[in-house]
């Protein structure tokens, strides 16, 4: 048995030190430094097969490498091939963050429930009947799914050595541990070693490894910040647990964009694919009401007709209140001070309260027009039309700013019915024969002129 040492990690950010001290170097946060046992491993944590073993790597002039796209494994799943870059990438290594009982081990599941390749589900925190409670309601005529409740890594590898599948999924890498690490598990040694392991193991036999990581009350997944530099995509399940919705967006892709997003609706059944995002993001309601308005945004390469909300109202209390959900607050109050100083809206003295519906968060300038069009329905309480939407930028001075790929959300707001689309005067837009009206403005004031 290999000698047991002591050293001193910090639980922030996993930098290694000899001894303890209050303050660690790397990440200068205080009181993170604590004290695991730790131990050499003495041989290799699974048997790895002959025909899997690499040879030395040699230099290659950079023309000679073989520059093929790497193949994918389909999920037979829209919204998580779109997030992935179109599938699993073999060998691979993706790590999926969310809050407790966002949906995390529901969407894995249902993946593995899906797919028609021999798939190794191993839980960590659930039995093996509590799994095939809820695959009963997702999918129960799957016959290539396996379930494994095991956290010991060796016992894992050893299943997979018998079993050869083509994915494995680990529901939680935080519930794993390795009989050559003598700390407990979700320590950050156990972390490392474990993910180091799966990390080989995906490697050398090109088979791609699904993590499910817990996250902190900060919103970051638990553990070393190196554990998301040792993976090659990290994923981050969001929404609220008193909504139906669920947004899938990737933090980091080696394979592809980060850019993209994956919407789907819980449900009894399972987690449904929501192929058309503006179905949820626009409230239906009977009449018209002021302080709403329409932007035509991208998430990628996917066009969505968001709403934006916006209320003003008189200050009750000294200070005015500036608020903004899902929409950055100082880039809000930017746009305040440009209605104020261009257009002469006084909005010093009153409270603005700002909201993207559906639970999502936009940083795309585009959007600014309707944010600019919600406030000042809301201020003048006139109501826009139903069929209006926006995508243009709004600038220090006043003027509206073009916008990338503006052909693209006009043809999205023709598709959904919308009769007037504002964008920038400045954009450069071939598009003919479209049954939508493309409305053209210059700066702020003539978007007041059409509103109020």
């Amino acid at each position: 048995m290999a000698k047991v040492k002591t050293t001193f990690f910090c639980q922030n950010c996993g930098t290694q030190y000899a001894k303890w001290q209050g303050q660690c170097n790397a990440c200068k946060e205080w009181n993170t430094i604590v004290e695991e046992l730790i131990q050499k491993p003495e041989k290799s944590d699974w048997k790895t097969p002959t025909s899997a073993v690499k040879k030395a790597s040699v230099p290659l002039l950079i023309n000679e490498i073989d520059s093929s796209k790497e193949a994918r494994l389909d999920t037979f799943d829209g919204e998580f091939n779109r997030v992935l870059g179109g599938g699993i990438v073999s060998g691979s290594l993706t790590l999926l963050g969310g809050e407790p009982g966002i949906g995390k081990s529901t969407l894995l599941l249902q993946v593995s429930l899906k797919l028609p390749y021999r798939t190794l589900y191993v839980s960590g925190e659930e039995s093996q009947k509590q799994i095939k409670m809820r695959a009963e309601r997702i999918n129960p005529n799957n016959s290539n799914c396996y379930i494994l409740t095991e956290t010991k890594t060796q016992n894992i590898f050893k299943q997979i050595e018998a079993l050869n599948p083509d994915i494995v999924i680990i529901d939680s890498i935080q519930t794993l541990h390795s009989d050559y690490v003598e700390s407990s598990a979700g320590s950050i040694s156990q972390i490392k070693e474990c993910t180091t392991e799966l990390i080989k193991f995906a490697k050398e036999t090109a088979t791609p490894v699904l993590l499910i990581g817990h996250i902190t009350k900060d919103g970051n997944i638990a553990g070393p910040k190196i554990l998301e530099h040792m993976v090659d995509t990290v994923l981050q399940f969001e929404g609220d647990r008193n909504h139906v919705f669920r947004i899938l967006r990737a933090h980091k892709n080696r394979f592809g964009s980060t850019n993209e997003l994956g919407i789907y609706e819980m449900q009894g059944s399972g987690l449904r694919e929501v192929s058309n995002p503006s179905e949820i993001l626009i409230s239906k309601k009977d009449k018209e009401l002021s302080g709403n308005a329409i932007a035509a945004t991208l998430e990628g390469m996917r066009p969505l007709m968001i709403e934006v909300q916006a209320l003003v109202s008189t200050a009750v209390y000294g200070t005015p209140q500036r608020s903004a959900t899902g929409f950055n607050a100082k880039r809000l109050n930017m746009l305040l001070a440009v209605l104020e100083k261009r257009a002469g809206f006084r909005l010093g003295a009153k409270d603005v309260f700002l909201n993207i519906t559906g639970g999502i968060t936009v940083d795309d300038p585009a959007i600014d027009l309707a944010v600019v069009a919600s406030i000042l329905s809301s201020n003048e309480d006139v109501s826009l039309q139903n069929d209006y939407c926006f995508a243009a930028e709004v600038g220090l001075s006043g003027e509206i700013r073009p916008v990338q790929r503006i052909e693209q959300r006009i043809l999205e707001a023709e598709k959904l019915g919308f009769s007037t689309i504002f964008v920038s005067k400045y954009n450069k837009i071939a598009l003919k024969n479209t049954l939508i009206k493309v409305q053209l403005i210059s700066k702020i004031e003539d978007l007041v002129a059409f509103i109020i």
